[in-house]
């Protein structure tokens, strides 16, 4: 083929995907969440998704399909066709921790999928029942020094934001505590409450309405800095964890092969919609945290997600389901 030949070839094949960026989009999209409705992560993919819908005037349906860890989710994203009417709002379960707990991943989450842009970050808290004799985490700690195995902190699972949270915890602060896993938040938070498990890590805005009834009490928040949604709540550094940080995130990405036109007008718009006040303040009442960042950004996020917390989960034991 002449070199003449050549281009035009190329150019034959690019215009389909030009044509169908800029028609982008012509049809419902479908956001899939890895998790049943009414969580954290649901609450950012439908509040997206409305705003998403009202800017470019086509629906964009909330697929929730829960189950095994935001596998079930993954692999359906991963195998849907890259034309950007199929995303996932991913969570550090989904494309970070499930690399190293899940055996046999059905989807590699850097080589199957391209990040759109990290939505948001959520911070952990660490509640105690409010019958637990110690009222703080420097207490806590002493206590479990002293009494090395026998304090218990539920979860809403193995290998969950919370799990995974305590673990890094005990390293760190170098106690020994026992991992209650939960089929989910709500039932370890029940038990807190109830006295039946001293403690949860448990994400803020779960615990927002039992904290605030004085029915458990926060004794540190796992972030850089302090929750706006807790301003009176010390982060485990502050409170003499020196290193720790930790937070829950959730983000979009598309299956790989999305053209990189229709990745960038996602980007731009969704970063828009997370400028948006009354967005912004959903967001930070409920203890999310909006982010929005190019491509490039998330996906060295994600990478260093994958790393840090394949080291934890090494160090703490924890095994491949």
């Amino acid at each position: 083929m002449t070199s003449s030949g050549l281009i035009v070839a190329l150019v034959s094949m690019l215009t389909p995907l030009c044509v169908h960026a800029q028609n982008y989009p012509a049809r419902p999209i479908r956001i899939i969440v890895p998790s049943t409705p009414g969580g954290s992560v649901d609450m950012l993919a439908r509040t997206i998704g409305a705003r998403l819908g009202e800017r470019w005037g086509q629906q964009v349906v909330v697929d929730n399909r829960s189950g095994a860890g935001g596998v079930i989710a993954g692999e359906l994203t991963a195998k849907a066709a890259p034309d950007g009417y199929t995303l996932i709002m991913a969570t550090i379960s989904s494309m970070a921790t499930n690399v190293s707990l899940t055996r046999n991943l059905p989807y590699d989450p850097v080589r199957d999928f391209a990040p759109v842009t990290h939505v948001a970050s959520q911070q952990i808290v660490l509640l105690a029942g409010a019958g637990f004799s110690a009222k703080t985490l420097p207490e806590l700690i002493a206590l479990a020094k002293a009494r090395p195995g026998q304090i218990a902190f539920g979860t809403a699972g193995n290998g969950t934001g919370g799990h995974l949270a305590g673990e890094l915890l005990k390293i760190l602060a170098g106690i020994d505590l026992t991992h209650i896993p939960y089929k989910g938040s709500a039932p370890a938070l029940v038990d807190v409450i109830s006295g039946q498990v001293p403690l949860t890590p448990i994400s803020i805005n779960t615990a927002l309405p039992a904290i605030k009834s004085g029915r458990v009490r926060a004794l540190a928040v796992t972030g850089a800095h302090r929750s706006p949604a807790l301003p009176d709540t010390p982060t485990m550094q502050e409170a003499g964890v020196r290193g720790y940080e930790s937070y829950t995130w959730y983000g979009l990405l598309v299956p790989k092969a999305t053209p990189r036109a229709i990745i960038m007008k996602l980007n731009a718009e969704t970063i828009a919609i997370l400028q948006i006040p009354e967005v912004r303040e959903r967001l930070l009442a409920d203890g999310a945290e909006p982010v929005g960042n190019s491509p490039e950004q998330f996906g060295a996020f994600i990478r260093s997600e994958i790393d840090k917390w394949g080291k934890v989960i090494k160090a703490a034991g924890l095994k491949a389901e």
